[in-house]
């Protein structure tokens, strides 16, 4: 059968820039792709039709040559040079290989439920990645296959043959307390396989993650096809909040109340931490607000559990709702000392 004109087959004109020629392929391949036509014979030629003309038009070099020389330009032997043109690459391209692997089989590929969408969500970034890169003829093709999120099964060329590659990633979400995040824990996670069997994987959360980050369990995701490897598997931790804790980075943030004597003449305080109930010292004249730094009775480091950040404790005053006749009485003596004591400070600054 005749070729028809590359523009033709995407249904752009020639003018049609990158952008468009990308979206004409897309909405055509998601088309015609063999997944969505199961045993239609007609509908796979025209999918490797419109491939091939993507690959062309797609391609800077190749379009040009196409648009001086038509198909004449990637035929055995041709010469941009010896045709009085653009040089391209030197002596041609020897033919069309886009959608053929390294022994120069077409290949096939399939994916669950026939959900394109992922599939080409994101077909000119990462999925089109095969294991071979580059193919030295010009883009990279379907013959190394796809990777992602994709559903991908695996493939065989029309010969036959089966195809290796890499098993999609999985991603699950995990919730732990505030002190587990802090010091790490086991959670046993229930997922579920392509086929819908149920897997039991014990995870080990690290001492020190934060909330909304993910840890990366290598070869846990989906497996692979024909020998390839397994996928991973991206587990995204939420940290349940904790009433009078709160985390800055490694750095902890507490409020301690200490009795309004304590703040007046100094004295010792017990405050809680992560790591148990410590003692500390309070300077006489402690403001209310102040801020008391615990070294050390922080978060530790994911990468070196034996760094931690530090503890605030921020300090509230104890008044007391009710007092005796007597320690009233003691208090007011006390308001009068401090007004003569404050007095006598001025007279002297005078």
């Amino acid at each position: 059968m005749a070729k028809r004109d590359y523009y033709e087959v995407l249904e752009v004109g020639r003018n049609a820039d990158e952008k468009e020629i990308k979206r004409a392929y897309r909405k055509l391949a998601k088309q015609y792709h063999p997944d969505m036509n199961p045993g239609d014979k007609k509908a796979e030629q025209k999918f490797k039709e419109i491939t091939e003309a993507y690959n062309v038009l797609s391609d800077t070099e190749k379009k040009k040559l196409y648009d001086q020389f038509g198909f004449a330009a990637f035929e055995e032997g041709f010469s941009a040079e010896n045709a009085g043109g653009f040089s391209g690459r030197g002596n041609g391209f020897g033919g069309f290989d886009f959608g053929r692997d390294g022994n120069g089989a077409y290949r096939e590929y399939h994916f669950e439920n026939g959900n394109m969408d992922d599939i080409f969500g994101d077909i000119f970034g990462d999925m089109f990645h095969g294991q071979g890169g580059r193919t030295g003829r010009g883009r990279a093709g379907f013959g190394s296959g796809f990777s992602g999120n994709s559903g991908f099964r695996g493939y065989q060329d029309f010969g036959g043959r089966q195809g290796t590659g890499r098993g999609s990633d999985l991603r699950s979400e995990v919730s732990v307390s505030f002190k587990e995040a802090v010091f790490g824990c086991d959670r046993m996670l229930q997922l579920s396989d392509p086929n819908g069997k149920a897997q039991k994987l014990q995870v080990h959360i690290p001492a020190g993650i934060e909330d909304g980050k993910s840890i990366r369990l290598k070869g846990k995701g989906n497996p692979g096809y024909g020998g390839g490897a397994s996928g991973d598997l991206f587990l995204k931790v939420h940290v349940e909040p904790e009433t009078g804790w709160e985390r800055k980075g490694q750095d902890i943030y507490t409020i301690a109340e200490i009795p309004f004597m304590t703040a007046v003449l100094g004295g010792e305080a017990k405050f809680s931490t992560l790591y148990g109930d410590v003692m500390c010292r309070i300077p006489a004249g402690t403001q209310c607000g102040g801020k008391i730094r615990l070294r050390g009775k922080g978060v530790p480091s994911m990468q070196n559990p034996s760094v931690k950040g530090d503890q605030y404790v921020t300090i509230q005053i104890q008044v007391p709702k009710a007092v005796s006749r007597e320690a009233a009485q003691k208090l007011k003596e006390y308001g009068m000392a401090m007004d003569r004591s404050c007095s006598g400070r001025r007279g002297s600054a005078v």
